[in-house]
């Protein structure tokens, strides 16, 4: 029986748990018609409960993504997904919106720091060649989730109601936490399973003084990237909330057609996250031009997203609008690759606190999308135009994303009267 290479076998492990943390954020998308009618719910109410997983997910980003700097991977993600898993199995005993809207917050607590402290797992466990294909697939799995959820969740709800299904959910969770504590390493070359040959591609983790962040350099080179991230965090947090009850809604369908469809336009993502993440490594190794490499694929990303939602302006029939979405996920998740391999390229010592800025921007997205969604919804009755609202951050996001500047990476600062200073890049 072949041996499998350890860093292989990280590389699953944060795969498994990008899948398992979308389910468990994006299932009550898919349960919420019955959560509605038993908990006798508005539209904008379902809103606010959409939106309550974000209050405490983007606090904890740039607070996680320190915590996984400053304590390394392993316990961190230990800690975070044994709250992601309680809040999850709490989710389907609530009894009213109070208690509904507590789990959600419980989950974004939990959840909050788990991207940023993958980030810094992978800064030492990927090659840097191999940055853009890691993060592409890791989030690959995490829209593989989006995919299976609609259709897995509601056989779950069929069979043993909405509320069984939120407490197997996050007994499996359980089950992620216990091998991943037992398996990974903050050091490769502390691990029993990694080669030398493994560890001659893989950077190298230098020990030292205590983890001082310069906060205000990295605050510099950081927001463009958070801003940019945040007009592709509208439209994915659009997506993930209502597009089960975009289809279910509008067009009368019932719950396991509904999530058929919505399953189908986020396998679309599942696809682009990887491919976007090859292509951007590709015409890294091709060019050696980081700026190159990240941005054509974001900007290219964000307008195939935006020619794609177009056609909404004009047709309604459910095919093609389901056609639409895909594709405008597809090119939307084009983006996850490069971006996510940007606060590695601009901050290889603080990755977990660049990442954790940079998902700041998607956080903030998941609060104010799903919230202006529903009000739309509930004043309009027109459920197109959130997804044609859309559009507009689309093109800001391509515009924004000139602003970004991964090819000038700085490794170590001065600290002069208090005040970080960058060292001149190499």
């Amino acid at each position: 029986m072949p041996k499998f290479k350890a860093t292989h076998v990280v590389l699953a492990l944060l795969c498994i748990m990008y899948f398992i943390t979308y389910i468990d954020r994006v299932n009550i998308g898919t349960a919420a018609g019955a959560i509605q009618r038993e908990l006798n719910l508005t539209n904008t109410q379902l809103g606010l409960v959409f939106s309550a997983f974000a209050y405490p997910y983007l606090v904890f980003q740039v607070f996680g993504g320190w915590v996984g700097d400053r304590f390394g991977a392993r316990r961190t993600l230990f800690a975070c997904g044994l709250i992601w898993a309680v809040a999850t199995i709490l989710t389907g005993l609530v009894n009213g919106l109070f208690t509904l809207f507590l789990a959600r917050l419980l989950l974004g607590f939990g959840e909050g720091a788990t991207f940023p402290t993958a980030t810094r797992a992978m800064q030492y466990w990927t090659p840097p060649s191999r940055r853009g294909f890691a993060q592409g697939l890791t989030h690959a799995f995490a829209r593989l989730g989006n995919a299976v959820t609609p259709p897995f969740v509601a056989l779950l709800v069929i069979a043993f109601s909405w509320r069984g299904s939120f407490v197997l959910l996050g007994l499996i969770s359980l089950v992620w936490v216990l091998v991943w504590v037992w398996y990974f390493r903050n050091d490769p070359k502390d691990h029993s399973g990694i080669t030398e040959e493994e560890l001659a591609q893989l950077p190298v983790r230098k020990p030292g003084a205590k983890l001082q962040i310069p906060w205000k350099p990295l605050l510099a080179r950081m927001w463009p990237v958070t801003l940019t991230y945040f007009c592709y965090g509208w439209t994915l947090w659009l997506y993930l909330n209502w597009l089960p009850l975009f289809f279910k809604n509008n067009f009368g369908l019932d719950l396991k057609s509904s999530a058929l469809f919505a399953s189908g336009v986020f396998f679309a993502g599942v696809v682009g996250d990887t491919l976007g993440g090859v292509i951007s490594d590709h015409i890294l190794r091709r060019t050696n031009n980081v700026r190159l490499a990240r941005l054509s694929v974001t900007i290219g990303g964000f307008l195939g997203a935006f020619l794609s939602l177009l056609p909404l302006l004009y047709i309604h029939d459910v095919t093609l609008v389901a056609l639409c979405l895909s594709a405008g996920f597809f090119f939307a998740e084009l983006v996850i690759g490069p971006m996510w391999s940007i606060p590695m390229d601009i901050a290889p010592k603080y990755s977990g606190t660049a990442a954790g800025l940079m998902n700041t921007g998607s956080a903030a997205a998941a609060i104010v999308s799903p919230l202006v969604a529903g009000f739309v919804i509930d004043v309009t009755a027109n459920w197109f135009l959130p997804f044609l609202m859309s559009m507009g951050l689309l093109l800001v996001g391509a515009a924004c994303a000139f602003m970004m500047h991964p090819e000038k990476p700085f490794e170590e600062h001065e600290m002069v009267g208090g005040t970080a200073k960058l060292a001149p890049a190499e």
